[in-house]
C-alpha cells in the first residue's frame, strides 16, 4: 500500500475516535437516566437496597450498548467528514486523486470491526443479559416487599405482633416514637418501644428487618405466673426480623423467550425444534439480529457521503437525513421481525429485503456523490 494512503487512513481514524467516543458515552448516559430514575423510584418504595439497582442497571448496558454503537458511528464518521471538508481537507484529498470512496475505506474497515463485535453482543451477550435483568427484576418485586407505615397506624407484622409508629419518613421506611407489641408462645407479652427506627430489607436473607434504637423492652409475665413482676431491658440498638409471608423467589429457566437464547442455541433449536417456540419465530429472531449486525459496515460511507455540503452554507439537512435514514431502517426492520415472528410476511421479505435496500442506498450514495465530484472537476478544468 502507498505510504501516503496510509498515512491518511491514520490521520482518519485519529479523528474518527474522540467523538466516537464522545458520542457513545453521551448516548449511553442518555438511555440509561430515563430507565434510572424509574429504577431507582420503584426499587425504593419497594425496600430495596442500591446495589440491587445497580446490578439491574449493569444487566441493561448491553442493551443500550447495541443501540448507542451503530448510532455513535454514524455520528463519529459525519462529525470528521464535515470538519475536514469545512477546512477544506476534502478538496486536497480529491485534489490529490484520492476518491470518497477511499477516504470511506477505513471507516468501512472499522465498521466490519463493529460488527462483528455487535454479532457477539446481539448473539451472546445480550440475551444472557435480559434473562439477567428479568431474574433479577423478580427477585427485587418479590423479596424487596416492606410493611411501609402511616403516621399513627397500626399494622399487623405477624399473628402475634402489632406496631405503629407516631412519625413516619422516607416512604415508610424511616419511623420515629415506635410503639411493638408481641406474644411468645409461651404467653408473655413483649411491649417494646424505641425513639427511632430504620425498617429495610435483608437480600441475604431474604427478610425485612427493623433496626431500633434508644429504647426498651418490657416482660410482662403469662396469666398464670400474676406475681411475677415485669422485666425491663433498655437498649441503645435492637435489630428485630419482622416476619412475612415467604415467596417464591426462584426464576425460571432460560430460553423460554427466543430473545433470551444465544445464536448457537436459536441454530440448535432451529435444526432439532423447541417445545413453546415456534420455527419462524425462532428463525426470524436468529436472522434479525444477523441483519441488525451486518447493516453496520454500510453506515460510514452514507456518514460520508452526506456530510459534505456546499462551502458557502451549511446546512444541517445531511446530519438530519443520515438520522431519519438509520432510525427509519430500524423502525421498519423491527416491524419486519414482528411480521415476521408471527408469520405475516415470509422472512426474506420482511428482514432480508429491507437489509438490501439499505445495504445499497449506502454504498450507491457514495458512489453518486463520489461521481459528483470528479464531474465537477472535469467542467472546472474545461
Amino acid at each position: 500500500m502507498n505510504p501516503k494512503l496510509r498515512t491518511l487512513d491514520r490521520y482518519l481514524l485519529r479523528q474518527m475516535v474522540p467523538p466516537f467516543l464522545v458520542a457513545l458515552g453521551a448516548m449511553l448516559v442518555a438511555l440509561l437516566l430515563e430507565r434510572l430514575l424509574t429504577l431507582f423510584d420503584y426499587l425504593a418504595s419497594a425496600g430495596s437496597s442500591l446495589s440491587t439497582c445497580i446490578a439491574l442497571l449493569t444487566d441493561l448496558l448491553p442493551h443500550y450498548f447495541g443501540i448507542a454503537l451503530p448510532a455513535s458511528l454514524c455520528i463519529a464518521v459525519f462529525l470528521t467528514i464535515r470538519g475536514m471538508s469545512d477546512n477544506n481537507e476534502i478538496d486536497a484529498i480529491r485534489a490529490a486523486r484520492i476518491s470518497l470512496i477511499r477516504v470511506s475505506r477505513p471507516f468501512m474497515l472499522i465498521g466490519c470491526g463493529l460488527g462483528f463485535a455487535s454479532i457477539l453482543l446481539y448473539g451472546y451477550i445480550q440475551p444472557v443479559a435480559r434473562y439477567d435483568y428479568r431474574a433479577g427484576f423478580y427477585v427485587a418485586e418479590h423479596t424487596g416487599w416492606a410493611p411501609h407505615l402511616q403516621a399513627g397506624m397500626f399494622a399487623s407484622t405477624s399473628n402475634k405482633a402489632m406496631m405503629t409508629a407516631d412519625k413516619v419518613r422516607h416512604g415508610g421506611s424511616t419511623l420515629g416514637h415506635i410503639f411493638i407489641r408481641e406474644v411468645t408462645d409461651h404467653s408473655t407479652v413483649h411491649i417494646i418501644t424505641a425513639e427511632h427506627g430504620l425498617l429495610t430489607v435483608s437480600q441475604a436473607h431474604h427478610r425485612t428487618e427493623l433496626d431500633l434504637w434508644n429504647g426498651q423492652i418490657v416482660d410482662e409475665p403469662p396469666e398464670t405466673a400474676p406475681d411475677t413482676a415485669p422485666h425491663v431491658t433498655h437498649f441503645g440498638h435492637a435489630l428485630r426480623i419482622i416476619e412475612r409471608q415467604e415467596h417464591d423467589t426462584t426464576f425460571r429457566s432460560r430460553g423460554a423467550d427466543e430473545r433470551e437464547l444465544t445464536l448457537f442455541e436459536l441454530a440448535k433449536d432451529l435444526r432439532y425444534g423447541v417445545h413453546g417456540i415456534e420455527y419462524r419465530t425462532l428463525r426470524a429472531e436468529f436472522d434479525f439480529r444477523m441483519a441488525r449486525a451486518l447493516a453496520i459496515p454500510f453506515i460510514p460511507p452514507l456518514a460520508v457521503a452526506l456530510a459534505i455540503s456546499g462551502k458557502r452554507r451549511r446546512s444541517i439537512w445531511g446530519l438530519l437525513a443520515v438520522s431519519g435514514i438509520l432510525v427509519g431502517f430500524d423502525q421498519i426492520l423491527m416491524f419486519g421481525h414482528s411480521l415476521a415472528s408471527l408469520g405475516k410476511l415470509p422472512i426474506w421479505l420482511a428482514i432480508w429485503t429491507p437489509e438490501a435496500l439499505f445495504c445499497g442506498a449506502c454504498l450507491a450514495t457514495l458512489l453518486r456523490r463520489s461521481r459528483g465530484s470528479w464531474r465537477r472537476r472535469l467542467l472546472h478544468k474545461t
